[in-house]
């Protein structure tokens, strides 16, 4: 099968400019929807990053707190990713089969799954937040983090209606307005921070305050969009809603996967929080929790790339243009190792300064050292992660949510924990072979992703080639 990307394809007339370029070229399609997506996360990371060196400054212990309430705010997280990806994906595929009634109706069943699963989950959280913290270790940062924790645990419904609105308009190619909500939040979250934390004086919970304010704001830019204003391809119709079983199904065959997915990371990051806690206290948490906002800024533009690669593959997979998702998906891995490679050369040798922003204050002097050698040791980890993210949102764009979810069940699961309790504790290289951990898991998975991958989409190219070679043999 001809593998060269053809002329953009037209729509009916009217149809959104972001649509008309999911069905075009692919690789034209990628860089337009993840220019925007990449600006977007750069400012949310950045934000990450400033959060927790404003934090810092309260001491190691401020900064534990934050590590220790992550694997659960990523569990929620999780959660509303899973949804929105699983929408999108599913918005995205009716685009490709020019079903526009179908993509309304998607949504919609999306936004209702929303609202029902957040309430599910904030009130338990909310009730349980201290036994939680003192089951995993948290000990005297407790208080600190359920005075952070339950805030955000309250937030819940926001954080997933601000994940489900910008998969939806990232699934119909507006990436665009995707990254005006993201940047301002972004923004306004900086802004806030050292204002709710130092002027005002509420310490850690100030931060979380400073999130929820942003969140707030955020969603009330996509509810105007999406339900005032009513200017996107996808059209809400809630009057007389009742839940479709193929609907539920062609959501939650990648949504629920995906949800999974996000959540083998929580596990993971829970999971290296206890092994850091037994070799080296809470300290070891603070490293790792200021390392791992390092990594993330470097991750950033591969979650943008990715955005893109499940709406171009979810669009061409519905037209069943498999050459054009082979190009998408050899194009996102190759943009990402282009980004991720610099990157990983940068923080090498930065190391020193980038832990220098974390350990500004004398509370969180003594920490300095660990963290260099946290960076030195996952940097060379950076340039595989742009290999195992396209890939498993390849997957997802496809309907494959079983098969993203088992590329990074094997990564976070089934390798990092294990490699890194191996060498921390078995053979006994204490913190630091947590790191090396890290740095094997995310190498081996990576490789077995891109392997999977890869075979995956010859097998859709071949089986497309037999089935039109079949088809005039039939005829005759």
């Amino acid at each position: 099968m001809d593998e060269t990307p053809g002329p953009p394809a037209r729509g009916p007339p009217g149809m959104p400019q972001g649509v008309q370029t999911l069905l075009g070229d692919p690789k034209r399609a990628i860089i337009r929807l993840a220019l925007p997506m990449i600006a977007a996360f750069s400012l949310q990371t950045i934000y990450n990053f400033v959060d927790a060196i404003w934090v810092a400054g309260l001491g190691p212990g401020a900064l534990a707190a934050v590590g220790f309430f992550f694997p659960f705010y990523f569990i929620a997280l999780a959660i509303g990713l899973g949804i929105g990806t699983g929408g999108g994906a599913a918005i995205s595929r009716r685009i490709g089969a020019r079903d526009r009634e179908g993509a309304g109706r998607v949504g919609s069943h999306t936004f209702i799954l929303m609202l029902l699963s957040s309430t599910a989950l904030a009130i338990p959280f909310f009730i349980l937040a201290e036994p939680l913290f003192q089951a995993i270790g948290a000990g005297g940062t407790t208080g600190l983090v359920v005075a952070y924790g339950q805030i955000l645990f309250a937030a819940t419904p926001i954080i997933f209606l601000t994940s489900v609105g910008n998969a939806i308009l990232r699934a119909e190619g507006d990436a665009r307005r995707a990254m005006y909500a993201m940047a301002f939040g972004a923004v306004l979250n900086i802004v806030l921070d050292p204002i709710f934390i130092y002027t005002l004086g509420l310490g850690v919970a100030g931060a979380a305050w400073a999130t929820v304010v942003s969140l707030a704001a955020t969603s009330i830019l996509m509810v105007n969009w999406l339900f005032r204003r009513r200017d996107t391809y996808v059209r809400f119709a809630f009057r007389g809603f009742r839940f479709e079983g193929a609907i539920l199904r062609d959501i939650l065959r990648v949504g629920l996967p995906a949800s999974v997915m996000f959540l083998t990371m929580s596990f993971a990051i829970l999971t290296l929080n206890l092994i850091v806690v037994s070799v080296d206290g809470t300290d070891g948490v603070a490293v790792m929790t200021a390392g791992w906002r390092v990594l993330t800024l470097a991750h950033l533009p591969v979650f943008g790339l990715s955005t893109a690669v499940v709406s171009v593959i979810g669009a061409s997979y519905g037209a069943r243009a498999y050459g054009k998702l082979k190009t998408a998906y050899l194009y996102g891995i190759r943009l990402g190792l282009y980004m991720e490679i610099p990157a990983a050369v940068a923080i090498f040798f930065l190391a020193g300064p980038l832990a220098g922003l974390f350990t500004w204050s004398a509370a969180s002097a003594g920490i300095t050292t660990d963290i260099i050698g946290f960076l030195l040791i996952t940097a060379p980890s950076i340039p595989f992660m742009a290999i195992a993210v396209p890939t498993s949102t390849m997957f997802q764009g496809t309907g494959r949510g079983s098969s993203a979810l088992i590329v990074t069940l094997f990564r976070t699961v089934i390798l990092m924990p294990p490699l890194a309790y191996l060498f921390a504790a078995s053979l006994g290289l204490g913190l630091t072979g947590v790191w090396w951990g890290i740095l094997a898991a995310t190498t081996l998975g990576a490789a077995v992703a891109f392997i999977w991958g890869r075979a995956y989409v010859n097998t859709l190219i071949a089986a497309e080639v037999t089935r039109t070679e079949e088809g005039p043999a039939k005829a005759s």
